[in-house]
């Protein structure tokens, strides 16, 4: 069946981890009743996924609006074509090229890299894995320490020094640490070592390789099992240059959600630029009673657009001749032939991650 292209509400895959908390349920994730959810994949087209990433299996998500219900993503790019990418190209394996997720984390994340242009260049089964991170929000650990992230090294690590802290277990004490702040969005180029600290609520856009080297695992901090580490292979990918700065965005909206019901609506929206990579550009819009569109003043790509919606009193994606309601939490896919005629109607309170592909 051959349909027209229309904005692709999609299903969340919710992934149980030792490390998740229960936040996600404040994105409208129906979590199971028992145990940690540490991530919701919001868009995934992977053929495969790592044993401790994906769980091992497969990763489509389902659509759940509309003439292709019940469908995949791999469906629809299947029956539209150039119609869904436009000029983004697929993955090597055929999938679509972003991944985007929510994650909670209750615990540290593991201390990891993903390959750099020349590993990856060297080896041909590891793909490069840019990502970022917008903070939603950022609370002190169980034992009351500030959220923080992990980014880089110290000034002067060397890649001896990185081998002998992975061998004797004191990786945490040559890296560089940020205080997790709600708003700023960090940008990860592969090959950057990186953590997601305990306490931290992100949206995470990320191209969709599951190549990862781990160098600390936090086994003695939560006295668990450790798993297997990756010295030389991490030692060979890891870049010792600083990376990116954090970007800010300034929300339009700094009232409590829970008092906006008995204040006037405001009326506006600013939008921010918060990432701008070689693999997809980011960006917040923040909004109250006001028609945003999609696509930014001055961008002519012919690209596709995920909007993840954050939180709202009332938001839909309108058409030139149909308009989908949303709930706050849910991902929208909109295909590349229909970008430039969708916007976002915003009631009061509403903010949204936008992110396209380069």
């Amino acid at each position: 069946m051959s349909t027209t292209p229309y904005p692709l509400i999609l299903e969340p895959i919710l992934k149980p981890k030792v490390w998740g908390g229960r936040r996600l349920a404040e994105y409208g994730k129906h979590l199971p009743a028992d145990g940690p959810t540490g991530e919701s994949w919001e868009l995934a087209d992977l053929a495969s996924t790592s044993a401790s990433g994906g769980g091992g299996d497969s990763a489509h998500s389902a659509i759940v609006n509309g003439d292709l219900k019940g469908q995949t993503i791999a469906d629809a790019m299947k029956q539209w074509g150039t119609d869904l990418l436009g000029d983004a190209k697929p993955t090597q394996t055929g999938g679509f090229p972003l991944l985007v997720k929510y994650l909670d984390a209750r615990e540290h994340l593991s201390i990891q890299v993903h390959p750099s242009p020349a590993y990856a260049q060297a080896h041909p089964d590891a793909h490069l894995k840019t990502e970022s991170w917008f903070i939603l929000d950022a609370q002190p650990d169980e034992q009351g320490n500030p959220p923080v992230i992990y980014k880089g090294f110290n000034e002067g690590v060397t890649a001896d020094d990185l081998k002998a802290a992975i061998e004797n277990g004191t990786v945490p004490n040559i890296m560089r640490t940020e205080l997790a702040v709600p708003g700023h969005c960090h940008t990860l180029p592969s090959g950057t070592v990186h953590a997601l600290g305990a306490g931290v609520l992100v949206a995470e856009i990320q191209t969709p390789s599951d190549t990862t080297f781990r160098v600390y695992d936090w086994a003695k901090e939560y006295a668990r099992q450790g798993r297997e580490l990756h010295v030389d292979q991490a030692v060979e990918c890891a870049s010792f240059e600083h990376p990116p700065v954090a970007e800010q965005a300034e929300a339009f909206l700094a009232d409590d959600m829970a008092n906006m019901s008995a204040m006037p609506p405001r009326i506006g929206s600013t939008r921010h630029r918060v990432a701008d990579t070689d693999f997809y550009t980011i960006d917040i819009v923040s909004a109250s009673c006001e028609s945003v569109p999609l696509v930014a003043p001055n961008d002519d790509r012919n690209t596709p657009i995920v909007v993840m919606l954050l939180k709202t009193m009332g938001a839909s994606i309108a058409t030139d001749n149909a308009e989908h309601q949303l709930q706050p939490g849910q991902t929208v896919l909109i295909p590349a032939s229909i970008a430039k005629e969708c916007s976002l109607r915003a009631g009061p309170g509403t903010e949204a991650v936008i992110a396209r592909v380069v």
